[in-house]
């Protein structure tokens, strides 16, 4: 649906043109948004110093400042300093998009100094969950802070007929300290020896990788596919395990846990505000937690809970559809920049009074 001329919008993406290995929640958002027939743009370093655009849409902000090399990134440094002084100067609002409230790994004294200053210059902030909401602000309506759940996968992943392998646990995506595959790996070991494991994903640390290896070498219930898995593949890993395991440290939104539930596989997740809000979202049965350390006997209770009759077709995901995330953005898009205008006039000297027999 074409917005009207005058509500059309012109956003700057900060990610590059997606590619395979790109994350679906950010080619989803993308078309969605320009289905809705605002002007989006992806990232380049020429577009953002150059372009005109009404919004600069912010994700990971941190992958701007990052180089291959010191050089590299002190050459992106001084780009991202330029970026920030051209939004300030023209007062272009930015939004940024809370994925985690912290980078998952963080950078050095000039990085985290930039970032400040990026959200120092933020004019909204759009939230994937209520959790990462300011305390204050969680009971209360504000366009500066929008809640916009992350989109299903339904129409991403192709649907696969691989059957599911009784017992087989699954623990996929990018292997980050945070994710904890280590105590995963630690309770399949120890569990019955009719549950076995299957890690796919890139690891992000070379230990990880070790620890994968290693775990898999003595235990022939572990199994790995270390590196990126393209879409049917992964959807075929997905449909074969009877439970996905997330056990994370940290757990905001994760697309993780989505993309299974996407394709009708139960998952169990630490138990925290958020996965208990996705548990009474989805529907009984769909989001399994738990408390404490992961243990061999969480993962056996979970997928006695599973076996359970009562569980839904599918998990309810209705509150996720792309075309709403799109209008709900370009409402905070709208908003953003609007303040912006407001506080640029709001800046502007007053007009000098005409001297008196001075013609207007």
């Amino acid at each position: 649906m074409a917005v009207p001329a005058p509500d059309r919008l012109r956003v700057l993406e900060s990610f590059r043109q997606p590619r395979p290995t790109t994350n679906p929640y950010l080619s989803l958002l993308l078309g969605a948004l320009r289905a809705e027939g605002h002007d989006v743009r992806t990232f380049s370093w020429r577009a953002a110093l150059a372009w005109r655009y009404d919004v600069l849409h912010l994700h990971w902000p941190e992958v701007l400042l990052r180089g291959t090399s010191g050089p590299k990134t002190a050459a992106r440094q001084l780009l991202f300093a330029g970026l920030l002084l051209r939004v300030a100067l023209l007062r272009t609002a930015v939004v940024r998009t809370v994925h985690n409230p912290v980078p998952h790994e963080s950078g050095g004294p000039v990085e985290r100094a930039l970032l400040a200053l990026c959200d120092r210059l933020s004019t909204a902030r759009v939230h994937l969950v209520a959790s990462t909401l300011p305390a204050a602000l969680k009971d209360d309506d504000d366009e500066r802070e929008l809640l916009v759940p992350h989109g299903h996968y339904r129409d991403w992943y192709p649907a696969s007929d691989a059957p599911v392998v009784p017992g087989r646990l699954l623990h996929f995506g990018i292997l980050r300290p945070y994710k904890n595959v280590e105590a995963l790996l630690a309770a399949a070991h120890d569990a019955p020896g009719d549950i076995s494991l299957r890690v796919v994903g890139a690891p992000a640390t070379e230990a990880l990788r070790h620890a994968v290896q290693d775990a898999c070498a003595s235990d022939p219930r572990t199994t790995a596919s270390l590196g990126h898995c393209p879409d049917a593949e992964l959807a075929a890993e997905v449909a074969a395990a009877e439970l996905v395991v997330l056990p994370y440290t940290e757990l905001h939104s994760s697309g993780a846990a989505l993309l299974a539930l996407s394709l009708d596989t139960p998952v169990l997740v630490p138990a925290n505000p958020t996965t208990a809000a996705l548990a009474a979202e989805v529907g009984p049965g769909w989001v399994l937690t738990y408390e404490g350390e992961l243990t061999p006997e969480h993962l056996v209770d979970a997928l006695a809970t599973v076996r359970r009759p009562g569980r839904s077709d599918r998990p309810d995901l209705s509150a996720r559809e792309w075309p709403t995330a799109a209008r709900t953005h370009a409402t905070a898009f709208r908003a953003a920049a609007a303040a912006r205008h407001a506080t640029a006039a709001a800046h502007q000297p007053a007009a000098r009074p005409a001297a008196r027999g001075e013609h207007r």
